[in-house]
């Protein structure tokens, strides 16, 4: 495993009196993908949130343990620059439906008031577009709405969104699951070209996209931590028998 971006020890998040999240150890490596994995109601979309401290804007959230990014304590750093750090892409597409596609893309510049001159917003919104792999298909129509693109397109906008704050992480939940197979397609396509310069974390309800996209999987299990190594290695020979169990498709 290459050098650590990220390190979480012994994380503990309650939601008031529910204990979601139990005693977990985990690090993501340099340029990566890692697919975190589970059924419904395991912690999966909890544990990305912790992340980059979304878990906040959760009434009653609290957590226990340390996640660290570059070795510094991510409750030490300023929760806006943790998710300018550590951007974050939804399960379902959600361009701001009132703006351009242009404006989308510099709307975390505009949100934390940075002031930009039109030569620095042109630049950002081209790379951050042409990254996402969209360039060639909206740089006629800049000014229209996000909202006009297809589902497949409206996320790889949300995408350029989350690159145009050069995060450091980029955190997936189900980015695919609102997606037919050929946008699924091209947003994995797009994992693979992005983690060249990104470290990815991946939650996916998608057994065989996991097996497809990601290098490390973490399979969660009513809060806790089951089994984490290579994907390559826990899906052909798993040491667990529940991970066993959840890859044979016993549950989900």
């Amino acid at each position: 495993m290459g050098s650590k971006v990220l390190k979480i020890d012994g994380l503990n998040v309650y939601y008031d009196q529910s204990h979601i999240l139990k005693d977990i150890n985990l690090s993501f490596a340099e340029n990566t993908v890692t697919a975190i994995m589970g059924p419904s109601g395991c912690g999966k979309t909890t544990l990305i949130r912790t992340i980059n401290r979304m878990h906040e804007f959760t009434h009653g959230a609290r957590t226990e343990g340390s996640i660290k990014l570059y070795g510094k304590d991510l409750h030490q750093i300023d929760p806006i620059l943790v998710r300018r750090k550590v951007g974050m892409v939804f399960q379902k597409p959600n361009p701001f439906p009132t703006m351009s596609i242009y404006d989308n893309v510099i709307a975390g510049y505009k949100l934390n008031g940075f002031k930009l001159s039109k030569i620095e917003k042109n630049s950002i919104v081209e790379g951050s577009l042409v990254k996402a792999a969209l360039w060639d298909e909206v740089k006629d129509n800049l000014y229209k709405k996000g909202a006009f693109l297809s589902g497949g397109q409206q996320q790889r906008l949300c995408i350029a969104r989350a690159l145009a704050m050069n995060p450091e992480i980029l955190l997936f939940d189900e980015p695919t699951s609102a997606l037919d197979p050929i946008a699924t397609d091209r947003i994995e396509q797009l994992i693979n070209e992005l983690k060249a310069g990104l470290t990815i974390v991946l939650v996916t309800h998608n057994i065989a996209q996991a097996a497809r996209v990601s290098d490390y999987t973490a399979f969660l299990y009513l809060g806790e931590l089951i089994e984490f190594g290579t994907t390559k290695k826990m899906f052909t020979t798993p040491k667990n028998k529940k991970t066993e169990e959840y890859l044979n498709g016993k549950f989900g």
